[in-house]
């Protein structure tokens, strides 16, 4: 019955997502980011996919510029940092350079729900971050103006933007 009830969400998510895309915010570059993308399918058979399922019931959450909860909003590593501790019980650092250094380093091909994925969207690496959901799509906390969504690894703003991604949740672990 449980899983019922999450493919339930998931879908009704997904169907949300496709009727609110908007065009977020500028950073401070000339390039807009891309549209959200559609929430991929998790299946939490581990603790780093129950990471990626409660990082997905933030959606909609606003982003605030040192936001740390869903009641104050999130910037990017206040949503990582959140959603480790609610959904894996890990106390992880509250900015990107420190998070690029944790666990192990993840070839993009290799990339399972759970992991942290880093881009350069402020003029230096490991700027931003995210966590990965599986079929190439990851959920962030985007920039000012913005709220929690879904984007595709795919996007050319991304794989430009790409620095690299981080395992902090083994797969035994």
């Amino acid at each position: 019955m449980q899983r019922h009830n999450l493919l339930f969400l998931i879908g009704f998510l997904a169907i949300i997502l496709g009727g609110c895309a908007s065009q977020s915010a500028r950073l401070p570059e000339t390039e807009p980011e891309p549209a959200a993308a559609t929430v991929p399918v998790v299946n939490a058979t581990d603790r780093a996919s129950g990471v990626a399922l409660q990082a997905l019931a933030h959606l909609g959450t606003p982003y605030r510029v040192g936001g740390l909860s869903p009641q104050t909003g999130f910037d990017c590593s206040g949503l990582v940092a959140y959603v480790f501790r609610e959904g894996a019980g890990l106390v992880l650092p509250r900015n990107t350079f420190d998070l690029s250094l944790l666990g192990e380093r993840v070839e993009r091909t290799a990339l399972r729900p759970g992991d942290l994925v880093f881009y350069n969207t402020q003029r230096r690496e490991y700027s931003h971050v995210g966590i990965y959901l599986g079929e190439d799509r990851f959920i962030h906390a985007p920039s000012s103006g913005g709220e929690v969504r879904v984007e595709s690894l795919r996007s050319d703003y991304w794989v430009r933007r790409y620095n690299g991604a981080r395992r902090v949740i083994t797969p035994h672990g």
